[in-house]
C-alpha cells in the first residue's frame, strides 16, 4: 500500500495519517492477534514509525508474542478499537490494523504468518 493514508478509531478520538510506502502487509493468525481483534486473524500493514502522524491517545497492552518477544497492542482508551501493534524486535516499525483505515478496500496481504495457529473456521487465504 502506498502514498497518503488516513484512519482512526470508531469514536474519532484517535486519528492517524501515514505518508509513504508500506514495508509489507500480512494476515497474522497467531493467538495474540486473534485475541486483539476478536477474530480469526489480524490483517495489518507495517510502516516505518517516522512516516506516521498520530492525534489522540493510544493505550498499549504489552504481552508475549508466539515467538517470545514483547509486543504491544495499541487501542483507543475510549472506544476500545484495535489500531496498532508494535514489537521490541522492530522498534522503528508500527503495524496498523487494516480495518482502522478510512478506506481499507485496497488491502492485499503479501504474507501470511502463523498459519498453523489458524482456527478451522478461518483458513488462511491470500487476498488478490
Amino acid at each position: 500500500m502506498k502514498s497518503h493514508l488516513e484512519g482512526g478509531c470508531a469514536c474519532g478520538s484517535v486519528r492517524f495519517e501515514i505518508a509513504g510506502n508500506s514495508e509489507f502487509s500480512i494476515q497474522c493468525h497467531c493467538r495474540k492477534c486473534q485475541r486483539a481483534t476478536g477474530g480469526g486473524h489480524a490483517s495489518v500493514i507495517a510502516f516505518a514509525s517516522e512516516k506516521v502522524a498520530l492525534k489522540g491517545e493510544i493505550r498499549q497492552f504489552p504481552q508475549q508474542s508466539d515467538t517470545g518477544s514483547t509486543t504491544y497492542s495499541g487501542f483507543c482508551p475510549n472506544c476500545g478499537s484495535p489500531l496498532t501493534s508494535k514489537t521490541d524486535r522492530f522498534p522503528d516499525r508500527l503495524y496498523f490494523h487494516v480495518a482502522s483505515f478510512d478506506d481499507p478496500s485496497k488491502f492485499k496481504a503479501n504474507l501470511i504468518v502463523f498459519e498453523d495457529a489458524a482456527q478451522p473456521w478461518d483458513k488462511p487465504t491470500f487476498i488478490e
